[in-house]
């Protein structure tokens, strides 16, 4: 060693000293290394992402949902369009707005129509909006005002509910557990969805006359969002209330497509 000291001088200390300390420094670093940080040569589970709502299906609602129990024979179609029996199962918001009609507290609604149906949204929406802006609507004389908003507002949640346009073979999927049999339309959640066969054919109590049945629909699913229940015929002759299920028989009234005709 003393031999080894004298050859090489101050290097014969200099260099195990050296050596200690890059190992403290090594270890040092390795205590120091941020929790969850990836080693080389090793492998960290990715976390687990949490599940999103699957597209076009409705939220569960709040509130009961409110349709019309499915007939108990097959009806006859009776206007003179075809429809589409299946959809795609997802839907479409049909971009666009109105002015406000009528006056009041005002409900603002989103047109929505099932892709793969065939059916013009706008041409939708158009008669959607001009029923509920009918005087005769749920608006009569001040009551409240309604508003038709797009894809923006929608995306917002700035609506107080939607019409929704849906093929037959969709109902179940807007209206689970309603019972529509793929005939009747129905309330679910915020949505007020019209099927798709009534929409173009009607149904036998009104012979054809699909535009007056039209007006119906949309006046009774939007009355359920707006918290109205059912209503029974008050008489033989007598106008049908418009939340009286028409679609399921007049019971002897007239029909009416009208909260306030």
């Amino acid at each position: 060693m003393r031999r080894f000291a004298r050859r090489y001088g101050w290097r014969a200390y200099a260099v195990p000293l050296l050596t200690i300390a890059t190992l403290l420094t090594l270890g040092d670093l390795a205590l120091d290394e941020p929790a969850g940080t990836a080693v080389a040569g090793s492998t960290t589970a990715a976390p687990t992402p949490e599940p999103e709502d699957l597209p076009g299906i409705a939220a569960a609602p709040t509130t009961p949902a409110q349709g019309d129990a499915e007939p108990t024979g097959t009806p006859v179609a009776t206007g003179p369009e075809t429809y589409v029996e299946q959809g795609a199962g997802t839907v479409s918001v049909v971009d666009g707005g109105s002015a406000v009609y009528g006056t009041g507290p005002l409900r603002r609604f989103v047109v929505e129509v099932e892709d793969g149906i065939g059916v013009d949204g706008e041409t939708f929406a158009q008669a959607v909006t001009a029923t509920l802006g009918d005087p005769r609507s749920w608006g009569n004389g001040g009551r409240m005002s309604f508003q038709r908003v797009g894809a923006v507002e929608a995306a917002a949640s700035q609506y107080e509910f939607k019409v929704t346009l849906v093929s037959p073979g969709s109902m179940e999927r807007y209206c689970p557990g309603v019972g529509t049999g793929g005939y009747t339309s129905c309330r679910y959640g915020e949505r007020a969805v019209i099927n798709l066969a009534r929409w173009a054919t009607a149904v036998p109590d009104y012979q054809g006359d699909v535009a007056t049945y039209r007006q119906y629909v949309v006046n009774h699913e939007v009355g359920h969002a707006l918290g109205n229940g059912h209503q029974p015929c008050p008489g033989a002759g007598q106008v049908a209330p418009v939340m009286q299920q028409q679609t399921l028989g007049l019971e002897g009234c007239t029909k009416n497509a009208w909260p306030y005709p």
